[in-house]
C-alpha cells in the first residue's frame, strides 16, 4: 500500500514528457538550417542517373544512344484487324484458281426432303435452309503464305441488281441480337471470324483464317450459314445471289477466287430436283427444235395458202350443233342440210369417175386415131 501511494504522488508531481507543453517546447527548440548550407548539384557526386522528385534523368552517354523508333510496333506484330475488304464497286464473279490451285467441294447430300443443305453440280448452285450450317471443303495445291484468310461476300446475280448491297431483311435483323446482325453470311464454329463493311461500297463480308488440313486429310472445311430466305421481303426478295469466296493474304491481296449461286429455301432437296428437271426439259426442247425445223412449203405454193387450206379442211370436219325453236323451222333446216350433204356425196363420186376415165391428151399437131383408121406412115 505504501508503494502504490508513493507512485501516485510521483506521477502527480512530474509532468508528462509527451504533453502539449513539452511538445511545444521541443518544436521551438528545432533550428531550421539556412539555404546556404544545403548542398548544390555541383556537390552531388557524378552518377549514371539521379532522381529529381519521381523523374529519372539519363546521362549524356545514354542520351546519345537513344533510339527514336523504340516504341514503334514491328511489322510482325500487326494483327488481322488491319485486313480491309476489297473496295471494287462491282466484284468479279469469275472463277480463278490462281497459283495455289484454289478449289471448292461440297458434300453429296442428294435431293431428299430431310436434307438441310445440298449442292447441284450441273447448276453450280447451293440449296440450303435458313440459319443451317453448310460445309464447304477447300483444297489448295501447295502451302499458303502465313496468315492467309478466306473471305465470303454475297452479291446479286443479275446485272440490274448487282450494284445493290445484299443485306438481311428488317424482320430477321430485329430478331437477332448479334453485333453483325445485318450480315447475310456467317462463319460458324470459329471464334476468329471477323465481319467487315466497306466504307465506300458498303458491301459486307466475313473473314476466317486459313487452317492447314489435319493429319490424313487434304481438305479444310469452312462452315457457312445464310441468315435470310431468298423470298424475304425487304431483303433478297426472290432475287438470285452469288457467293464469292476468295483466298487472300493478310494485306488483302487475292490469291484465288471461287463463285457459286445460293438459294435459301424451306426444302432444298425439292427445289434442287425441280430446277434440275426444268433445265433438262428445256435442253431437250432446244435440241429437238434444232434437229427438226419447220416443214418446207411445196413448190409454187406459199405457207399462208397451205395454212388456209388445212384450216378449211379442219373446219369442214368439225360438227356444230344449232338449236332451232319450232318444228317447222327444224324440218326446213334439216332439208337444207340433207341437200348439202347429198351434193357433197355427188361431187365426190364425180371426181372419182373423172379420174378413172381421164386419158392423156396428145401433143400439139396430132390427133387421136379412131378405130379402123390407119396412120399416114402405114
Amino acid at each position: 500500500m505504501m508503494e502504490e501511494q508513493s507512485l501516485d504522488c510521483l506521477s502527480m508531481s512530474q509532468a508528462l514528457p509527451l504533453s502539449q507543453d513539452s511538445f511545444k517546447e521541443l518544436w521551438e527548440s528545432v533550428v531550421t538550417p539556412s539555404i546556404a548550407t544545403i548542398p548544390t548539384v555541383v556537390d552531388v557526386p557524378q552518377e549514371p542517373w539521379r532522381t529529381e522528385g519521381n523523374i529519372l534523368l539519363l546521362t549524356e552517354s545514354l542520351a546519345e544512344g537513344f533510339d527514336e523508333n523504340l516504341f514503334e510496333l514491328p511489322m510482325e506484330m500487326s494483327t488481322t484487324d488491319s485486313v480491309t475488304p476489297p473496295s471494287s464497286t462491282v466484284p468479279v464473279t469469275t472463277d480463278h484458281p490462281g497459283e495455289y490451285g484454289f478449289q471448292l467441294r461440297f458434300q453429296k447430300s442428294g435431293t431428299a426432303k430431310s436434307v438441310t443443305s445440298t449442292y447441284s453440280e450441273s447448276l453450280n448452285k447451293l440449296y440450303c435452309q435458313l440459319a443451317k450450317t453448310s460445309p464447304v471443303e477447300v483444297l489448295v495445291s501447295k502451302e499458303l503464305p502465313l496468315g492467309a484468310v478466306f473471305r465470303a461476300t454475297a452479291v446479286y446475280k443479275k446485272t440490274e441488281h448487282v450494284a445493290e448491297v445484299v443485306r438481311r431483311c428488317p424482320h430477321h435483323q430485329n430478331e437477332d441480337a448479334a453485333e453483325h446482325r445485318s450480315h447475310l453470311i456467317r462463319v460458324e464454329g470459329s471464334q476468329r471470324a471477323q465481319y467487315f463493311e466497306d466504307l465506300h461500297t458498303k458491301r459486307q463480308s466475313v473473314t476466317v483464317p486459313y487452317e492447314p488440313p489435319q493429319l490424313g486429310s487434304e481438305i479444310t472445311t469452312i462452315l457457312l450459314s445464310f441468315m435470310c430466305n431468298s423470298s424475304c421481303m425487304g431483303g433478297m426478295n426472290r432475287r438470285p445471289i452469288l457467293t464469292i469466296l476468295t483466298l487472300e493474304t493478310p494485306e488483302g491481296l487475292v490469291l484465288g477466287r471461287r463463285c457459286f449461286e445460293v438459294r435459301v429455301c424451306a426444302c432444298p432437296g425439292r427445289d434442287r430436283k425441280s430446277e434440275e428437271e426444268n433445265k433438262n426439259k428445256s435442253g431437250t426442247k432446244e435440241t429437238k427444235k434444232r434437229k427438226s425445223g419447220p416443214p418446207a412449203p411445196a413448190p409454187g405454193t406459199t405457207s399462208k395458202k397451205s395454212k388456209s387450206a388445212s384450216s378449211a379442211e379442219e373446219d369442214d370436219k368439225d360438227v356444230y350443233v344449232l338449236r332451232v325453236r319450232g318444228r317447222e323451222r327444224y324440218d326446213m333446216f334439216k332439208k337444207i342440210n340433207d341437200g348439202l350433204e347429198l351434193l357433197d356425196k355427188e361431187s365426190k363420186t364425180k371426181s372419182k369417175v373423172s379420174v378413172k376415165h381421164e386419158q392423156a391428151l396428145p401433143s400439139s399437131g396430132k390427133r387421136l386415131l379412131q378405130r379402123g383408121e390407119r396412120s399416114d406412115s402405114d
